[in-house]
């Protein structure tokens, strides 16, 4: 059952961003202050990375657990309510993320991918993992 009223579910959801998120916010700022330039949701690049750095050929994306399965085997089970919403919903999710990475990837891209946690709890191994394959890729090309 929900903890919360139909009411506050909606006001909840609604507040949710596909873009400029809290952790995105997170990991740009933290990227920014190291004096690195990239582009933020690009339509251009396949799925639409929420970092993009172009001369390297590195699409970055800040998933949150929820919308994006972490853990899934054990937290679909945990969701009471609308199953038959969420499920194939951050199923269809899952499924997406994996076809993004295998396009980008065969296109030449290198794809990272941050847990909404780990960024917030984590962002200088982030941002460190980031410039591991900045410089990797700077070599390569």
């Amino acid at each position: 059952m929900d903890k919360l009223t139909p009411e506050q579910r909606k006001k909840n959801m609604q507040a949710v961003k596909n873009k400029g998120s809290k952790i995105e916010h997170i990991l740009q700022e933290a990227l920014a202050e190291k004096g690195y330039a990239f582009t933020t949701n690009d339509k251009s690049v396949f799925g639409k990375p929420d970092i993009v750095f172009y001369e390297e050929k590195i699409a970055i994306f800040c998933d949150s657990e929820f919308f994006h399965g972490w853990n899934w085997e054990i937290k679909r089970n945990e969701i009471k309510t609308r199953q038959e919403f969420w499920i194939p919903k951050i199923e269809k999710n899952m499924e997406r993320d994996v076809e993004v990475n295998k396009t980008l990837q065969n296109d030449g891209w290198f794809v990272l991918r941050f847990w909404g946690k780990n960024i917030k709890k984590n962002t200088s191994e982030c941002v460190g993992e980031i410039e591991k394959v900045i410089w990797a890729c700077r070599i390569l090309r």
